[in-house]
């Protein structure tokens, strides 16, 4: 009979404990940057800081920012702090806007890596003798490795499928009878379309729990996804630049936003626009030092997402508000402020139109427009009253709630391309 996986003592230990060994690492880790790393030297000394001056957590605020053009500008290694002979593993981003941040990983850290990620698979509430399907890609991106390691060391069985061949990954569901999915809910989406295609009803399928990540969703997207697939999601939180997934998750037992591995990563929320720290329960950017990393510590990395830091619940562990959006995903769209999630949410109160969309934006002569590609429920596509009532309630909506005129596009059944990965929610057709 399969059995729920332990805690570790440090995720219930005090507060105190918890900020002593965080101080204790803090400084080894600015000192391991200083020492090793060239940029860091060169970024300290222009800031007139130095390791040796930190007595306290709060110290953390005098230092530099780290944010994506650092490891650009250094591409492709010079951001590493151990020799060539040290490093175990090399991660990249895709690169889609310019040179791929890259990333790398002494034995240590993917012993550190595979841990948080093991810790993350038991707080979804993974029990000892489940299956496991991988979705998230495998290769660079560090999705499908970091959760194939994870959920190995947390002693489960890893199907490692990767993304794409939908029918392949329904067949195999299907025929493996996996307890838990690894994916981006918006492949899940998918993954479900296809069970539909089928003739199959997702929530009669083996699945207990699905481990969503890589992007922005809404708890609006969560009870969609758990009542179409009868299981528990939660959300797993992670980035390259920091470590990859695992750097916070979900709890089963409360699912209020993910806890941070605060043994492993300390966060911060600063104001985007000035850069200053904010208490605990403000609205800003999210932060994160690395405390135990060593081919690549990150100091004050800013990550643009955009979340409040609340007390811990399920774990002593500080929480983070579920992440809706990042302030690089921010759309300003004739002077109003638009993020793809609040669309989401609104498109997601329509029964009649399925959850897939993408946001299209043009320009008019001076004027930004935006138009909303969505899709019919395959049930409601026949029926053209029902989808013309719910297309002009969205718009309805998107004006009142919002304040952006927006014209909706109800396609036809698949209309919108999907994604083996994280999804593509904008298209901005206008001039640069």
């Amino acid at each position: 009979m399969s059995t729920t996986l332990p805690l570790e003592p440090i995720e219930k230990a005090s507060r105190d404990e918890l900020a002593a060994l965080q101080l204790e690492r803090l400084k080894w880790s600015l000192n391991h940057a200083y020492e090793n790393s060239p940029v860091y030297r060169r970024k300290f000394d222009e800031a007139g800081v130095h390791p040796s001056q930190v007595q306290s957590l709060a110290d953390l605020a005098r230092f530099p920012f780290t944010t994506k053009k650092d490891l650009r500008d250094n591409y492709p290694f010079g951001m590493f702090a151990v020799p060539q002979d040290q490093i175990s593993r090399i991660h990249a981003s895709s690169g889609t806007t310019g040179k791929p941040t890259v990333v790398a990983y002494t034995a240590r850290d993917i012993d550190t890596w595979a841990n948080v990620v093991a810790r993350s698979v038991r707080a979804a509430g993974a029990r000892r003798g489940d299956k496991v399907h991988i979705s998230y890609g495998y290769g660079l991106f560090t999705g499908g490795l970091g959760a194939h390691y994870g959920a190995e060391r947390a002693g489960l069985t890893v199907i490692p499928f990767g993304g794409g061949q939908t029918e392949k990954q329904v067949q195999l569901i299907q025929d493996f009878r996996p307890d838990i999915i690894m994916v981006t809910p918006s492949y899940m989406l998918a993954i479900a379309d296809e069970m539909e295609r089928q003739g199959i009803d997702p929530a009669t399928c083996s699945l207990r729990i699905g481990i969503f990540g890589a992007e922005p969703w809404t708890n609006d997207m969560r009870r969609a996804i758990e009542q179409r697939m009868g299981i528990t999601a939660v959300d797993i939180y992670g980035l390259s630049e920091v470590m990859g997934p695992g750097v916070a998750s979900e709890c089963a037992e409360t699912k209020d936003g993910p806890t941070i591995w605060e043994d492993h990563f300390y966060p911060e929320i600063i104001d985007p626009e000035t850069g200053e720290v904010l208490p605990d329960g403000e609205l800003g950017e999210l932060v994160f030092t690395s405390l135990t990393k060593e081919a690549l510590p990150i100091v004050r990395y800013r990550t643009r997402d955009l979340t409040r830091l609340l007390p811990g619940t399920a774990r002593t562990m500080r929480r983070m508000e579920k992440i809706t959006g990042r302030s690089d995903d921010m759309l300003i769209i004739r002077g109003v402020n638009v993020f793809p999630t609040q669309i989401e949410e609104l498109l997601l109160k329509q029964p009649a139109l399925a959850p897939h969309y993408q946001i299209v934006l043009t320009k008019e002569g001076p004027m930004d427009v935006m138009s909303l590609n969505c899709e019919p429920c395959p049930e409601t596509a026949p029926d053209y009253g029902a989808l013309d009532a719910a297309s002009k309630a969205l718009a309805y909506d998107i004006k009142a709630l919002i304040g952006v005129t927006c014209k909706v596009n109800v396609l036809e059944v698949n209309g919108i391309e999907r994604s083996v990965g994280k999804a593509r929610r904008v298209i901005d057709k206008r001039p640069k």
